[in-house]
């Protein structure tokens, strides 16, 4: 009996070992199988042809029951998520896009969905900023709004004149070509010329104010409109000559007319501190050791120094001055002249004797003026154009 047992249980785990030898066979092949059924079940992928896959919350264990998130949906529980994602879509399709404003910074966009405001928004009154081009455009526009400074502009012609009889009182027998006539502006520049006679250069200075005409040499065609005179005796055919006024003549003192060929360079410049005509009464000199002297004061002192032309006509003859600093009397005052109204500030003193009572200087200096060593004031009328 337990032989028969034994052959028994020998010939069981015999066949055991071949069933577990045929086993991962038997599992790999019913692993293709089932898998070519699926395959073959689903659509086949194309890009043109739509997709009509059935893509509902259904799970495949419980049947046809619907799963609404982490659950399953209870008893009209899908229909109403499905409302819900379909009135979404519709506000998000129909939502009106915002106004984009003109300002140039990029807006930040914001993802909050807003809130209702049954409150009536107020208007917003700030201008919006504008954009680059339409900016470029109000500054090309600008000079439509405000209006632009004059320049003055450097000016140069050329001509050939024959004289007429000068029409100035007094200079009935005198001959006269006029190049730049009586302006309100000033005329500052340099003119050259050849004639048939030796010429004298006349700047005018004015017209006077009414009681301004105190001694200087004055020219007027009626009494009434008066200048300074001022009558450079170059006496010369040919040269050059650096002016300022608000006329330039060529004058002969002579009755027969002459010609002249000239090139004259100028500009014209309103009335400013720093370009003006003017007529001034002399004060007594502050400066010490100046007492007993009179000075009539152009171009006060000051840090920069100015440069320019000056055109006078006093009723005297005057010394001219130009005062340089202020400087140092402790290093600096050695031997030269100087000038001080306190004794505590210095300034070295150019010290220019014409001996005449008209004339045109080319100046440089801290301050100008113009002086006398008499007591007795003086009259003088003036052109200045400085610059520093």
């Amino acid at each position: 009996m337990e032989g028969k047992f034994t052959k028994f249980f020998y010939m069981s785990v015999q066949k055991s070992g071949m069933m577990s030898s045929k086993l991962p066979a038997l599992l790999f092949l019913t692993t293709v199988l089932l898998l070519s059924s699926v395959i073959a079940m689903l659509p086949v992928a194309n890009a043109v042809t739509r997709n009509t896959f059935n893509d509902e919350h259904i799970t495949a264990r419980f049947g046809n029951t619907k799963v609404c998130g982490d659950h399953l949906c209870g008893p009209g529980e899908f229909q109403k998520m499905m409302e819900k994602l379909n009135n979404a879509e519709i506000r998000h399709a129909t939502a009106t896009p915002a106004t984009p404003t003109t300002n140039t910074t990029t807006p930040t966009t914001n993802t909050t969905t807003p809130t209702t405001n049954t409150t009536t928004p107020t208007t917003n009154t700030t201008t919006p900023t504008t954009t680059p081009v339409e900016n470029m455009s109000k500054v090309q526009n600008m000079s439509q709004i405000i209006p632009m400074m004059e320049t003055p502009m450097w000016i140069t012609k050329t001509g050939t004149l024959t004289s007429v009889q000068d029409p100035g009182q007094g200079h009935e027998n005198h001959q006269l070509a006029i190049i730049l006539p009586p302006s309100d502006k000033v005329y500052t520049g340099v003119i050259s010329w050849t004639s048939s006679k030796p010429i004298q250069i006349v700047e005018l200075t004015g017209p006077l104010g009414s009681g301004d005409d105190k001694g200087q040499p004055i020219w007027t065609t009626d009494g009434k409109t008066k200048f300074a005179l001022t009558l450079v005796d170059v006496n010369e055919t040919t040269g050059s000559f650096s002016f300022t006024g608000n006329a330039l003549a060529v004058h002969y003192p002579k009755s027969s007319s002459f010609t002249v060929s000239y090139a004259v360079s100028y500009m014209g410049s309103s009335a400013s501190d720093m370009v003006k005509t003017g007529t001034l009464t002399s004060v007594q000199d502050p400066g010490q050791g100046h007492e007993s002297h009179q000075l009539a004061l152009i171009l006060p002192p000051s840090e920069k120094a100015y440069h320019g032309i000056l055109t006078y006509s006093a009723s005297e003859p005057v010394q001219l001055v130009s005062l340089i600093g202020p400087i140092d009397p402790a290093v600096d005052k050695k031997g030269q002249m100087v000038y001080t109204m306190d004794g505590k500030t210095w300034f070295a003193l150019v010290f220019i004797e014409p001996g005449t009572q008209a004339g045109t200087w080319e100046f440089a200096g801290n301050a100008i003026a113009v002086h006398t060593k008499n007591i007795t004031p003086f009259q003088v009328s003036y052109t200045v154009d400085a610059h520093n």
